[in-house]
């Protein structure tokens, strides 16, 4: 008996070491898959830095130059700050592909065996419905919302913006576009853990929709309503997407149990 007591409670300190083991291996791969991610923004942003030209007179100026928004600087090392701002947030839109691989290997452990094959399916769809928002936000919203500014009022008031604000908007937008876009990986995600189902989301379709037309006048950098219009039909459209999502991810579920 008193043996058998003795190897009851050497088990029960084995299982207690591979659980703290266990936890700690985990928590050791979370370090490394974030080094890993902060290594591909490093990376992303030296790019970025190369092209910094390009990107700001080219790419993130344009909206203002197609509105005949005047845009100045106010601060004396502000050019600087801001070139270092803008590559470091590019890098990290460059690197993004990189940021969700890591983010999906670490959450593969809970997965099943089968569901593993799929990462690198999702990887890429994530990667292209956050690239997507910020194609929506810089194509279609910023130049409406960039002409609403730059000519609203009076023409007694010379509209000219702090090119500070300006970028801040500008990447704020296209940021939060691009995880506004995240929204069908979402739903996949929490169907999978059995968080949400497609007849919850179809249960509560009008009152996420009132949810939506208050994000949208909130997101929306403008005041007019043609630009929360152009946020809110989008999301709009992304619920109804993510329902049908949710629905292939618990048919899946469901299947494979």
């Amino acid at each position: 008996m008193l043996d058998e007591g003795l190897k009851e409670n050497q088990k029960e300190t084995e299982d207690d070491s591979e659980v703290e083991m266990s936890f700690l291996e985990h928590l050791e791969e979370l370090r490394w898959r974030i080094i890993y991610v902060l290594i591909g923004v490093v990376l992303g942003a030296v790019i970025c830095f190369i092209f910094i030209d390009f990107l700001i007179d080219t790419v993130l100026l344009l909206p203002a130059k197609k509105a005949g928004a005047d845009l100045q600087n106010l601060k004396p090392f502000g050019q600087i700050f801001l070139y270092f701002e803008v590559a470091i947030i590019c890098g990290v839109i460059l690197s993004i592909p990189n940021l969700f691989y890591h983010l999906w290997r670490f959450i593969s452990p809970a997965l099943r065996q089968t569901e593993k094959k799929y990462i690198l399916s999702i990887v890429v769809f994530s990667s292209f419905c956050f690239l997507l928002g910020i194609a929506f936000a810089y194509f279609i919203m910023l130049p409406t919302v960039m002409d609403f500014a730059a000519n609203f009022g009076t023409t007694t008031i010379k509209n000219e913006f702090a090119i500070d604000e300006y970028m801040s908007i500008i990447l704020s937008v296209m940021l939060a576009a691009g995880l506004i876009f995240e929204l069908p990986m979402i739903s996949f995600f929490l169907s999978k853990l059995g968080i949400l189902t497609p007849a919850f989301m179809r249960k509560y379709r009008k009152h996420s929709i009132i949810i939506i037309m208050f994000l949208a006048a909130f997101l929306s950098p403008g005041t007019d309503p043609v630009s929360q219009i152009l946020l809110a039909v989008p999301l709009i459209v992304l619920y109804e997407i993510s329902i049908l999502v949710s629905k292939y991810s618990v048919k899946k579920t469901v299947e494979q149990e």
